[in-house]
C-alpha cells in the first residue's frame, strides 16, 4: 500500500467543510495511507485532555491520547476524494486500541492512518480506520476504529430481552459542557456533541458525548490497575444523552477487566468494554477485502 508522507498536520477546518459537502462516490476504500512523522505532545493540551477525561498528569500518555493525534490524518483519509462514504453518514461503533508499550510525552513519533476491511453488515456496510504510531519504525500503538454505514431501515425482528445492568462500583454526572469541552481538547467538533439545535437536525433530542471521550473516562478510571502493555476493546452502544449521570461497572477477570456504562435510571447500555492481552501481530498484516 503507497505511503503519503505529510509535511504539517492537515487543518480541521477545511476538512470539516469538505465533510459537509462530501457524498458517496464509489465502492472501494482508498489503497493508499497517510503518514506524519516528527509528532510532538503539545503538553498543555494534554494537560487539558487529561483534565477533562479524569488522568491524572503523568509522563506516560493516555492510551486514547494518540487517537486524537491522529485524529486530522484519518479526516483528510476519509474525507478525500477517493473514500467512498461521506463521513457525516459514518456511525462510529467499536474502538479497539492496543498498547505495546507506554508512549512518553516527550518522545517523537510518527502516525500512519489506513481504511480497510469494507465488508457487509446485517446494517449496512462496516469499514476500519487504522492508525499506528511508531518510534523509531518500531510499531508500539495501534487503534483500530470501526464505522458502519447504514443502508436503509434494518429489517423487523423480535429482540432479546436487555441483559440487566452490572452493578455500578462508580455513579458518574455527565455535565452537558463535555461535549464542547472534548470537542475542544480533541479536534472533533461534529455538531451533535456540541450543538443542540444541530444534534437534532441528526435525530438526537439533546447533544451526545463522545464515544472516544466515554472510553478514555473508562480507562481513567482503571488507571494504576492496568499493565504497561494491555489491549482495550469497547463496542458504542446507545449514545449518552447530554446531561446525564451514568453508571460505571469494571469486574476484574483472569485476563484483564470487564467494564461497563449504562444509563443510572433506566439501565440502557451506552458503552461495553475489556482490557485484554494487547495484540502484537504486524499491524500490515491480516485480512483488508474490500
Amino acid at each position: 500500500m503507497p505511503t503519503t508522507v505529510l509535511q504539517q498536520p492537515p487543518k480541521l477546518g477545511p476538512l470539516y467543510r469538505a465533510a459537509a459537502l462530501r457524498r458517496s462516490t464509489g465502492s472501494t476504500l482508498p489503497d493508499r495511507s497517510l503518514r506524519l512523522d516528527g509528532v510532538r505532545v503539545d503538553l498543555p493540551r494534554l494537560a487539558e485532555y487529561d483534565r477533562v477525561c479524569g488522568f491524572r498528569l503523568g509522563d506516560e500518555l493516555p492510551a486514547t491520547y494518540p487517537h486524537v493525534l491522529a485524529f486530522p490524518l484519518a479526516m483528510a483519509l476519509m474525507t478525500a476524494d477517493d473514500f467512498p462514504f461521506p463521513l457525516l453518514g459514518l456511525v462510529h461503533v467499536a474502538n479497539r486500541i492496543d498498547v505495546r508499550r507506554p508512549l512518553l510525552a516527550g518522545e517523537t513519533f510518527s502516525l500512519t492512518v489506513r481504511a480497510e476491511a469494507l465488508r457487509p453488515h446485517e446494517r449496512g456496510t462496516q469499514l476500519d480506520v487504522v492508525a499506528t504510531a511508531a518510534v523509531n519504525d518500531e510499531v508500539v500503538w495501534t487503534d483500530r476504529s470501526t464505522y458502519l454505514r447504514k443502508a436503509g431501515k434494518p429489517a423487523r425482528s423480535d429482540k432479546a430481552p436487555r441483559a440487566e445492568a452490572p452493578r455500578a462500583t462508580a455513579e458518574w454526572r455527565v455535565p452537558r459542557r463535555i461535549g464542547a469541552d472534548y470537542a475542544a481538547v480533541s479536534g472533533d467538533r461534529n455538531p451533535i456533541h456540541t450543538s443542540r439545535v444541530l444534534a437534532r437536525v441528526f435525530g438526537f433530542p439533546r447533544t451526545i458525548t463522545h464515544g472516544m471521550w466515554t472510553k478514555a473516562r473508562c480507562l481513567a478510571a482503571l488507571e494504576g490497575r492496568l499493565p504497561a502493555a494491555y489491549g482495550v476493546d469497547v463496542q458504542f452502544k446507545l449514545p449518552i444523552l447530554l446531561p446525564a449521570t451514568v453508571g460505571f461497572a469494571a469486574q476484574p477477570e483472569r485476563t484483564g477487566w470487564q467494564f461497563a456504562v449504562h444509563d443510572r435510571r433506566t439501565g440502557k447500555p451506552h458503552l461495553a468494554g475489556a482490557i485484554v492481552e494487547p495484540d502484537c501481530a504486524d499491524p500490515d498484516e491480516g485480512n483488508r477485502a474490500e
